[in-house]
């Protein structure tokens, strides 16, 4: 069990702070995050909580998983590792060329 905690279907105006109070009474957290649109600035409506240990992320699962907060129901499971990216982008791409952005 990992310590790192998803946070999804949270309502829009939801700030780190606020997550972090939400999970609080379920153990310490070390780090709260509600990630944001970096062009802007305006929540995705998910986020990352860090717990101290294992069992306090297991008891903040059990105890807020599936819980309505601002009239949504939240998911609060595990947190995945991220997915390594394969640093593409930039450089020419086949679509939106001429003529032939049209096949795509």
């Amino acid at each position: 069990m990992g310590r790192k905690l998803y946070c999804g279907n949270l309502s829009y105006d939801v700030s780190s702070s606020d997550l972090e109070q939400l999970l609080s009474p379920h153990g310490t957290v070390t780090s709260a995050e509600v990630i944001t649109d970096r062009d802007t600035g305006q929540s995705k409506g998910f986020g990352f909580v860090e717990m101290s240990t294992d069992e306090e992320a297991q008891t903040a699962i059990t105890a807020m998983n599936g819980k309505e907060h601002n009239g949504r129901t939240i998911v609060v499971n595990e947190a995945k590792p991220r997915a390594p990216r394969d640093g593409g982008g930039g450089g020419k791409g086949g679509y939106g060329r001429g003529r032939d952005r049209d096949r795509y």
